[in-house]
């Protein structure tokens, strides 16, 4: 989530909103997001709801959930994901202003990573 807040004014400057969906509980995700100074939005999701619907896997090897980016439009169509093999295999945010550069192109929409 590093990367996600050193970039966040890039992020806004492209019209994303930055979503991060993690496993932990409202009180848990609150005292994260405040003790880290997060500047977007968190959702957390114990039970795996939202992630589930987005296919993002879950390894128990690996420290449980593997990363996931997803791009989504306002109609909110997923137009880029990327399903993490490692907690390290996270795309640099060079590839996701470049994706959402792309979409700007097709069609002008504002959208959200997650």
């Amino acid at each position: 989530m590093a990367q996600l807040r050193q970039d966040h004014a890039d992020f806004v400057a492209s019209d994303a909103e930055v979503v991060v969906v993690g496993p932990d509980n409202a009180e848990a995700f609150r005292a994260y997001f405040t003790e880290h100074d997060l500047p977007f939005v968190g959702l957390p999701d114990p039970e795996h709801r939202v992630l589930r619907l987005f296919g993002q896997q879950v390894n128990l090897f690996k420290a449980g959930r593997m990363p996931a980016q997803v791009v989504i439009d306002r109609q909110g169509i997923a137009r880029y994901a990327h399903y993490g093999h490692s907690m390290s295999d996270i795309p640099e945010n060079a590839e996701i202003f470049e994706i959402l550069s792309q979409l700007r192109k097709e069609a002008p929409f504002a959208a959200t990573t997650v």
